[in-house]
């Protein structure tokens, strides 16, 4: 158990995003049950020393770049901003162009399905089927109706505000 405990902290403070607390501490209880936490406010606690670990997992709020600690903020951004590949004008409105063509054949798609579903709830009264003699089960294919029908009336506000955003 002890090596288990050990293991998954050494893999924990191995990870790149891990933001780690600078303190580790061993507590022992009256059974002498050891447990690894961040304070060491109870009795038979001790701290541990970590030694080794990288420095970005060491402090916190720091993160990791080009294999590099930077520390987060302004800068950081502008150096992610500037360092982000460029496209020249033209393959960008191809992108765009080809982006809107998408969007309007999804657009069309979700549209007509939404006017077949409208036919079959036929204003909130679709024709019962044979295997629907339970009037219950009836209901729960009306409301599954309704549910499609909000969802697919959801899809086409999301899909016309994304079109308008395209340039």
């Amino acid at each position: 158990m002890k090596f288990l405990a050990v293991g998954a902290l050494l893999c924990l403070a191995c990870l790149g995003d891990v933001q780690a607390q600078n303190d580790v501490y061993v507590c022992t209880d009256e059974n002498g049950a050891k447990e690894y936490k961040n304070t060491g406010t109870t009795k038979g606690c001790r701290k541990v020393e970590l030694p080794g670990l990288p420095a970005a997992v060491l402090q916190p709020k720091r993160a990791m770049q080009g294999g590099t600690a930077v520390a987060s903020g302004a800068g950081t951004t502008a150096a992610i901003v500037a360092s982000f590949p460029k496209v020249d004008p033209n393959t960008q409105k191809s992108r765009d162009s080809d982006r809107k063509l998408l969007l309007q054949d999804e657009l069309n798609t979700e549209e007509k399905k939404l006017a077949g579903l409208r036919a079959e709830f036929n204003n909130g009264e679709p024709e019962r089927r044979g295997d629907e003699r339970n009037y219950a089960k009836y209901q729960e294919r009306v409301a599954g109706m309704r549910d499609d029908m909000a969802r697919s009336e959801r899809n086409i506000a999301a899909l016309k505000r994304e079109l308008a955003n395209v340039r």
